[in-house]
């Protein structure tokens, strides 16, 4: 996967754990220093750490799907980009425990909006991705976004939470959408 197509999943992923972030923003009357170390940390760290997981597991059956491989990548990208783009239709409002920060609920918060980047790292394993550049990327555009994401929730209230869903979500097919034609057309 090249530089480009990395920056673009990092920045499909985040979307997720952005939408939170814009809701912890909004729920807040005053941020402070704590507050983004918090949501980037919690945020950042586990869209950083599910791939490599997701890389393991993968890795247990590369060998077993190497024809395949790139089905198996356009799959689970498009499925993950179809159900972001389904939530981003879906009339939520931000959940009731948006301005607490504390451990159990940002835990919670972190593992819920980093299954995605699990699924991902399984297809990094088939796809033979760099996997330390690809968890930089991901860790630090995750946690770059949420703290813009809390920021802007804060100043302006949540009305881009179902736009970077949707938008989080059309990325991930279009990557899936490129991997597969790539390995179809492209590869001798």
């Amino acid at each position: 996967m090249d530089y480009l197509s990395l920056i673009l999943l990092s920045c499909a992923l985040a979307m997720d754990a952005f939408a939170v972030s814009l809701c912890k923003g909004f729920s807040v009357k005053r941020l402070n220093l704590k507050h983004y170390c918090i949501v980037g940390a919690y945020f950042g760290g586990f869209q950083a750490l599910m791939p490599v997981f997701g890389y393991i597991i993968g890795l247990s059956f590369a060998s077993f799907v190497a024809s395949i491989d790139h089905w198996i990548a356009f799959i689970l990208l498009g499925f993950i980009g179809i159900k972001m783009i389904k939530e981003a239709f879906e009339n939520e409002d931000c959940d009731i425990n948006a301005n607490q920060f504390n451990f159990k609920i940002m835990f919670s918060l972190a593992i819920a909006t980093s299954i995605d980047a699990l699924a991902v790292g399984i297809s990094f394993a088939f796809l033979e991705t760099p996997l330390f550049i690809a968890v930089l990327f991901i860790g630090f555009i995750t946690f770059v976004f949420c703290i813009l994401a809390l920021k802007i929730g804060n100043k302006f209230g949540v009305f881009l939470k179902n736009k970077a869903e949707f938008l989080g979500g059309a990325v991930l097919i279009i990557l899936g959408v490129k991997i597969l034609i790539e390995h179809l057309f492209f590869n001798a």
